[in-house]
């Protein structure tokens, strides 16, 4: 049971940032022109954190995109986004410094990108 916890907590994090994702999908065109500058702003924040890597390559591969794809989500969902992302960086972190939770990592961060793919479609984002 303890070799699915990682999995299924990458899972659910997952589920709760395509969540997120979606919610900030209603706001109008005008909130986010004004966002422009905003939004730049928050590309370069996210640009530091990029820095903090999990040591799975998958999962950083996952934070990077996400990352990426973050400056193209409507201002008004960029928080609950970037704080969902930093959510899950702690805890693919910390399940990284043992053996047991490095070893599902990589399935679970592959699993967490299939579905950014699908629930982040909406931004046009490059995976």
């Amino acid at each position: 049971m303890t070799n699915k916890t990682p999995f299924l907590l990458a899972l659910c994090l997952a589920a709760g940032l395509a969540l997120l994702a979606c919610s900030g999908g209603a706001s109008d065109n005008t909130t986010n022109s004004a966002a422009g500058n905003s939004n730049k702003a928050a590309t370069s924040n996210t640009s530091t954190a990029s820095g903090d890597k999990v040591g799975v390559p998958e999962c950083d591969e996952y934070i990077a995109k996400v990352e990426a794809c973050l400056a193209k989500v409507p201002a008004a969902g960029q928080p609950a986004v970037k704080s969902s992302l930093d959510t899950m960086r702690k805890s693919w972190r910390d399940a990284a410094a043992t053996p047991q939770g490095k070893a599902g990592l990589a399935q679970a961060c592959k699993q967490a990108l299939e579905t950014a793919k699908t629930s982040m479609a909406s931004y046009q984002c490059s995976w």
